[in-house]
């Protein structure tokens, strides 16, 4: 089973409907929403109204939710589903499910509530959860060749957890990789 998540970047992609049929064609794939433009309308809300980390979290997960609906208005053969628990049943049967990620909704601060911690490194900690074999990220910029998850947070492709979330993936022997757009059989070969 497979961890993949699209960044929001992809939102707007011509590519997008591509890889949401060959997601659902491959089955089996836990799919992790980015929250694209959601997210930055949740960053400047928090800026303007000085309002705490815990409260960012929430409206960017909720921007995760509306991303897993337009995925799946997109790709209706994908199964929805609100929570980790709520994954497993479509997995096993080998269905395509998107992540709604609702269950990461927090009343006080924790390791997952800080903007250092993206739909990258959410989709690390689903892999971990689920015991994933693989997790690929899908981003619509150029990747340097060969870039270490450290150098890509630096370089700004990744959140700043990540490098850390990659880490915990590589002990647990699910193979991670950050792929650009065009990389269909990278992705899902």
């Amino acid at each position: 089973m497979r961890v993949v998540k699209l960044g929001g970047s992809l939102l707007r992609d011509p590519l997008l409907p591509a890889w949401l049929d060959r997601i659902a064609r491959a089955g089996g794939t836990a799919v992790v929403p980015g929250s694209g433009a959601f997210a930055d309308t949740a960053r400047a809300a928090q800026a303007h109204w000085q309002v705490d980390d815990v409260a960012a979290h929430n409206m960017a997960v909720l921007g995760m939710a509306q991303c897993a609906h337009l995925l799946h208005g997109i790709e209706p053969r994908l199964a929805l589903a609100a929570s980790v628990a709520g994954m497993h049943a479509p997995l096993a049967a080998g269905r395509a499910t998107i992540w709604l990620a609702l269950d990461l909704q927090r009343d006080a601060a924790d390791a997952l509530t800080s903007w250092d911690v993206t739909s990258d490194s959410l989709a690390a900690w689903l892999a971990l959860r689920l015991g994933a074999s693989e997790l690929v990220l899908v981003k619509a910029c150029a990747l340097p060749a060969g870039a270490t998850p450290a150098e890509l947070a630096a370089a700004g492709i990744g959140d700043r957890a990540f490098p850390a979330y990659a880490e915990q993936c590589a002990r647990a022997g699910i193979d991670c990789r950050v792929l650009n757009r065009t990389e269909f059989d990278r992705a899902l070969g």
